[in-house]
C-alpha cells in the first residue's frame, strides 16, 4: 500500500490549552480547559484497554469515503497489525472512527481536559475545536486525536445499513436517504479525530464515532439538547499523520 509520511505542527499543550479556551467560548456557556494528568481510561465510562492517551501520537488516515461511495469497493479490507507498522509504531494502541484497540501500554500522561456546557453556537463540539485551531494556526496544519464524553444531553448518530447500497449514491441527499439517523441519549463514549487543514492528503477533516454501556452507539453528528449539553474530553496533537492507500479518483460528498 501506499503510504506518505507528514509532519504536523505540534504546539505545546499549554498553548493548544489556551487556544481552545478561545475559540469554545464561542460555542459554548460554559467552557474551561487545562492541562492535567490524563484519567486512568480502563475505567468506567471510557473502558479502554489502556490507562492513558500518550506516547508517539500519530494520525493514520487510510482509504477514503470513495472507497464506500458511490459504490462501495469490497476488496478494501486493512489489517490493523500491518498499519500499525506502517505508521512505524508495531504493537500500537489505535483508536478512532472505524479503529479498533490494538495492545496495552500501560502508562500515563498528561492530556489537554476539555469541559464545555451549554450550546449557544451552531457547531458541534468537535467542529467548532478544529475550526477554532484553524483560525489561529491558519497554515500549519494542526492533527488531534483522544476521546470526549457526553455526559449529559442527545445527540443525533448514524449507522449505515447491514447491507452496502446496490445503487450508486453520487450526492450527500442520496447518502443520508441510505443511511440510519437516531438520537440517542448520554453517556456516549466519543472518539474523535480531526486536523485542523487539509495538507494536500485528501482527507476527512474531522471524524467521531461513539458508544456506550447501554447499547447505543454510532458516528457523531452533533448534540441535538444544546440548553443541557455536557462534554469532557481529553485530547493530545498528532506528531504525524500517516496517508494510506489514499484514493486517486475522489468527491467531497459523504463526509458529514
Amino acid at each position: 500500500m501506499a503510504c506518505a509520511e507528514y509532519s504536523f505542527h505540534v504546539p505545546s499543550l499549554e498553548e493548544l490549552a489556551g487556544v481552545l479556551q478561545k475559540g469554545l467560548k464561542d460555542n459554548f456557556a460554559d467552557v474551561q480547559v487545562s492541562v492535567v494528568d490524563c484519567p486512568d481510561l480502563t475505567k468506567e465510562p471510557f473502558t479502554f484497554p489502556v490507562k492513558g492517551i500518550c506516547g508517539k501520537t500519530r494520525i493514520a488516515e487510510v482509504g477514503g469515503v470513495p472507497y464506500l461511495l458511490p459504490l462501495v469497493k469490497k476488496e478494501k479490507v486493512y489489517d490493523i497489525n500491518k498499519i500499525a507498522k506502517e505508521i512505524k509504531l508495531p504493537g500500537a494502541f489505535i483508536l478512532g472512527a472505524g479503529a479498533g484497540p490494538f495492545q496495552t501500554l500501560g502508562f500515563n500522561c498528561e492530556v489537554i481536559e476539555v469541559k464545555a456546557k451549554r450550546r449557544t453556537g451552531k457547531l458541534n463540539f468537535v467542529t467548532c475545536m478544529r475550526q477554532t485551531l484553524e483560525k489561529h494556526y491558519g497554515d500549519k496544519p494542526v492533527g488531534m486525536g483522544g476521546t470526549f464524553i457526553i455526559q449529559k444531553g442527545k445527540a443525533k448518530t448514524h449507522i449505515m445499513p447491514a447491507e452496502f447500497s446496490s445503487c450508486p449514491l453520487n450526492s450527500d441527499e442520496e447518502v443520508n436517504k441510505w443511511l440510519r439517523f437516531y438520537e440517542m441519549k448520554a453517556p456516549l463514549v466519543c472518539l474523535p479525530v480531526f486536523v485542523s487543514r487539509d495538507p494536500g492528503f485528501d482527507l476527512r477533516l474531522e471524524h467521531t464515532h461513539c458508544f456506550s454501556h447501554h447499547g447505543e452507539g454510532g458516528h457523531y453528528h452533533y448534540d441535538t439538547t444544546p440548553d443541557t449539553v455536557e462534554y469532557l474530553g481529553y485530547f493530545l496533537p498528532a506528531e504525524f499523520l500517516y496517508r494510506i492507500d489514499q484514493p486517486k479518483e475522489t468527491h467531497l460528498f459523504g463526509r458529514d
